[in-house]
C-alpha cells in the first residue's frame, strides 16, 4: 500500500473505534453542535467524548501544524480523514470561528508567542470565539469604523459599539477590530486585538431575527481595558489581518452550501410527500428540481476542495473567496426553499415537538442572512466584477 493508503486504513480503524454511535448519523438540530468554551453545551457524554478523543490528535484542526496542537495532516491527508468521517457520518467534533477563521489569522499574523498561547487552547475547544467587526455606521464599508482604542501606555482603553456579533452573548473571547489613530486615512489606523468577554466593561444584548432566535448580539464597550501583549500583526495596520480573515470567513460562509453529514434533500422530500409505482418522489416537478440541486452540489464540492489545494499551494486568487461565500450562500439558500417546498403546509408550523419548533421554517428564514453577513452578495458581485472577471467599472 502506499502511504496514504496506510493512512486511510488506519484512520478508518481509528474512527470506527473512537467515533461513538451518538454522533453518528444526522444532526439533529442546534443542539447538536459543540461550541466548546468556559460555557460549553453538550448534547450527551458522547459528544462530549467525541470533542477530547479528536482534540487529542489535532484532529478539529488537522492540517495546523502539530507544535500548536493542530493535526500536522498534509492537504491530501486531511481530504482522506473528511472522506472517512463521511463514510461513517461522523458529525464534526467542534464548531468554532477560531478554527475558522481565527486561527488561519494567528498563524500568518501572530508571534510565536500568540500562537503558543491561543492556538492549542483553539484546538481542544476551550476558548469560544466572536468577531468583532461590523458597526451601526460601518457596515459594507468596514473600514470607516469608529470603536477607539485610547492609548494608555501599556495598554488601550476601548470605547465603541459592534453590531450582529455572532453568539458574543456565549463567546469567552472575541478578535476585534479598533481605531488607534484617528487622524490616519480610514484603511490605516486600524488594529486587530483580542481581549477577554469578561473584562470589566463589555456587555452584550441579543438581536432577535425574523426566524425568532437571536444568533446576533449587539456589543458595547465602555472603558474597556486592552493589553497591548494581545495586538495581532502591526499597529495601525489591522486592515491586513481583517482582509485574511474575511477570505476565510467567506470561505466559511459558502462551505454552507456544502451540507456535509445531514439527510439528502431527496429523503427529506420522500418522508414528506411520499413515492410513486416506481419508488420515486411522488412529485416530478419538485424531483427535477431536488436533481438539479444535488448536481450543483457536487459540483460546488468538488470545487471547494479545489480551491483548498490552490490555497494551500499558494497558487489562489484572492478574490475566489468572494466566489465561495456567494455560491455557497444562494446554494443553502436553495436547499431549505427546497425543503419547505417538500413539506408544504406542515413546513410553515412554528411550534410543537412534532416540527421541533419549527425547526424548518426557522432554519429557512435564517438562510436569508447568507447574503448579508460576511459581506454582502452584492459586495461580493463586484469583488468577482473587478478582480476576477477583470470587468471594466461603471
Amino acid at each position: 500500500m502506499t502511504d496514504l493508503d496506510t493512512f486511510r486504513a488506519e484512520t478508518r480503524a481509528w474512527l470506527e473505534a473512537n467515533c461513538p454511535p451518538e454522533v453518528r448519523g444526522p444532526r439533529d438540530g442546534d443542539e447538536d453542535y459543540v461550541w466548546g468554551g468556559r460555557k460549553a453545551v453538550f448534547k450527551t457524554p458522547a459528544h462530549k467524548l467525541w470533542l477530547e478523543r479528536m482534540a487529542a490528535r489535532g484532529w478539529t484542526a488537522p492540517e495546523w501544524p502539530s507544535a500548536y496542537g493542530g493535526g500536522g495532516l498534509s492537504r491530501e491527508e486531511a481530504k482522506v480523514l473528511a472522506s472517512e468521517m463521511r463514510r461513517i457520518q461522523a458529525q464534526m467534533p467542534l464548531a468554532s470561528f477560531g478554527i475558522w477563521m481565527l486561527g488561519p489569522a494567528l498563524l500568518a499574523f501572530g508571534t510565536e508567542e500568540q500562537k503558543q498561547r491561543f492556538l492549542p487552547p483553539i484546538v481542544r475547544g476551550e476558548i469560544r470565539w466572536c468577531q468583532g467587526y461590523s458597526e451601526p455606521g460601518s457596515g459594507s464599508d468596514l473600514a470607516s469604523i469608529q470603536t477607539r482604542a485610547e492609548d494608555r501606555g501599556d495598554h488601550w482603553i476601548v470605547n465603541g459599539q459592534k453590531v450582529w456579533t455572532s453568539y458574543a452573548d456565549q463567546a469567552d473571547w472575541i478578535f476585534c477590530l479598533v481605531r488607534t489613530d484617528p487622524e490616519a486615512p480610514k484603511h490605516l489606523g486600524i488594529s486587530f486585538v483580542l481581549f477577554d468577554m469578561a473584562t470589566p466593561g463589555v456587555s452584550t444584548r441579543p438581536i432577535t431575527l425574523i426566524s425568532g432566535k437571536s444568533p446576533f448580539c449587539e456589543t458595547f464597550f465602555d472603558d474597556v481595558r486592552v493589553e497591548k501583549e494581545n495586538l495581532i500583526g502591526t499597529l495601525n495596520r489591522g486592515w491586513d489581518v481583517a482582509k485574511a480573515l474575511l477570505a476565510h470567513e467567506r470561505t466559511m460562509i459558502g462551505a454552507m452550501g456544502d451540507i456535509g453529514v445531514g439527510r439528502p434533500l431527496s429523503q427529506v422530500a420522500v418522508d414528506a410527500l411520499g413515492v410513486d409505482e416506481a419508488g420515486r418522489l411522488d412529485e416530478p416537478s419538485l424531483r427535477a428540481r431536488i436533481a438539479d440541486y444535488d448536481i450543483d452540489a457536487a459540483a460546488f464540492r468538488l470545487a471547494m476542495e479545489r480551491v483548498g489545494d490552490q490555497v494551500k499551494a499558494k497558487q489562489a486568487h484572492p478574490a475566489i473567496a468572494s466566489m465561495l461565500k456567494y455560491y455557497g450562500s444562494e446554494l443553502n439558500k436553495r436547499r431549505h426553499e427546497l425543503a419547505m417546498a417538500a413539506g408544504g403546509s406542515d413546513a410553515l408550523e412554528w411550534e410543537g415537538e412534532r416540527s421541533k419548533d419549527g425547526a424548518a421554517a426557522r432554519d429557512w428564514l435564517r438562510t436569508k442572512a447568507n447574503s448579508i453577513e460576511g459581506g454582502t452578495s452584492e459586495i461580493q458581485l463586484n469583488i468577482i466584477a473587478k478582480h476576477l472577471l477583470q470587468l471594466p467599472g461603471a
